[in-house]
């Protein structure tokens, strides 16, 4: 079965010697594992060039039941990111991102406002000026309320602490150990409200930026346990320095 989609690249590996397994979240299919030729012949009608992190690709491809992996017939590029893989620090972040989409997003149907989301923030990203610095930071607060895990930012209050593993404030501290102090309560209470439009506006050093995106990580590992280590995060934080 023929079907055109946009597609968004999230990873890449090597198959065998002829062939790359790239996956992507899909507008129509949702999460999908596509196969590609690794080198681009005279037979070979998709280049793998096409498929960086966080790319954005329109497609017409094969789908058949019951199979892992699909086939491409076609694909072009569907919004030029030539910023996000020339600038040092956006393609750091870009991989950041993708590695943890990669991660985190792993169902296979279709959500047409998570896709728009993802979208919309990879054109960001390419277009940005101020404030790249606290993307991510945007980026991953924003992804929580699609993963269905935002936690409940209306029950703050002063010198209350944040219940991570619940997703609330409360008046004291949990009898559990994922928790944050009053101050850093205080902090995240007013980082939830941080947007793409606003990041330019939010000012952390290198140390506080490094300790909220640690903070942020450890919440999804709290809510969502499978996600392993972070490879691209040192990258990304050295970039900073």
């Amino acid at each position: 079965m023929l079907s055109k989609t946009r597609g968004i690249v999230l990873h890449s590996i090597p198959y065998n010697d002829t062939y790359a397994i790239i996956y992507m979240y899909t507008e129509v299919f949702g999460r999908v594992s596509y196969l590609v030729a690794r080198n681009r012949g005279k037979k070979t009608t998709v280049s793998k060039a096409l498929f960086m992190p966080l790319s954005v690709v329109e497609m017409e491809v094969e789908h058949q039941n019951k199979r892992d992996l699909h086939r491409i017939r076609e694909a072009k590029q569907c919004y030029p990111l030539n910023r996000l893989f020339t600038d040092p620090v956006k393609n750091a972040l870009a991989l950041f991102m993708a590695e943890v989409l990669f991660r985190v997003v792993k169902d296979t149907e279709p959500d047409a406002r998570l896709f728009d989301y993802l979208y919309r923030s990879i054109c960001l990203l390419e277009l940005a000026e101020d404030g790249v610095a606290n993307f991510h930071v945007v980026f991953l607060l924003h992804l929580l309320h699609y993963l269905g895990i935002f936690p409940n930012t209306d029950s703050y209050a002063e010198d209350y602490y944040f219940d991570m593993q619940n997703g609330v404030f409360a008046d004291r501290s949990p009898l559990h150990r994922h928790y944050l102090n009053r101050e850093e309560s205080r902090i995240f209470a007013r980082l939830f409200k941080i947007s793409y439009e606003n990041m330019s506006l939010y000012a952390f050093s290198r140390h506080d930026r490094v300790n909220i995106l640690n903070r942020i990580l450890t919440y999804y590992r709290i809510h969502l346990p499978e996600i392993p280590e972070i490879k691209s995060l040192a990258i990304l934080q050295a970039l900073f320095e």
